[in-house]
């Protein structure tokens, strides 16, 4: 086990941000359910860098290299979480765990009232992990346009909509 550290994410840290998340794409290229459809392409440097300067954006380290990250920004009172990646050098110790909670912290002390995200409902590494951390699937969308226009840009681009689903932890 490497030792590793969490942190609130630098401009400097928009370039690993994009290269973990290329690296943590790669397990979805190799999921053979997946075979046929499309892998989005990763979240450029540049828009990393202005998602961290609204500062609600975390790095986990190691001897000052990102190896994970938590990609998220305000919309209304709640936090809408664009992307969660660990390096698969360091998948399976408990840094996405980690990522999770620290974002889920600062939010609730930041008076948010709960996290958003947009994932694949199936995937092990997606809905049913965000379940075993306090993430509710829903349906309704009111109240949540953000939602219901990040499922629709994931079907225009080819994602499978019957496999996609949106999910909120609401905070204390």
């Amino acid at each position: 086990m490497t030792d590793w550290s969490l942190r609130l994410s630098r401009p400097e840290d928009a370039a690993g941000f994009h290269s973990v998340e290329e690296d943590a794409a790669s397990l979805l290229a190799e999921e053979p359910t997946l075979a046929g459809i499309p892998i989005p392409p990763s979240t450029s440097a540049a828009d990393y860098r202005k998602l961290i300067a609204k500062g609600r954006c975390l790095s986990a380290t190691a001897s000052d290299r990102v190896i994970g990250f938590a990609a998220a920004g305000p919309v209304g009172r709640e936090l809408h979480l664009g992307e969660l990646s660990v390096s698969r050098e360091y998948q399976g110790q408990g840094i996405g765990a980690a990522l999770l909670e620290a974002l889920a912290i600062d939010a609730h002390n930041s008076a948010y009232r709960a996290i958003t995200l947009n994932t694949y409902r199936d995937i092990p590494w997606n809905g049913p992990f965000y379940a075993k951390h306090g993430f509710v699937e829903i349906e309704n969308f009111e109240g949540r346009p953000h939602l219901a226009e990040s499922l629709e840009k994931a079907v225009e681009f080819g994602l499978p909509r019957e496999r996609r689903c949106a999910m909120v932890r609401y905070l204390p």
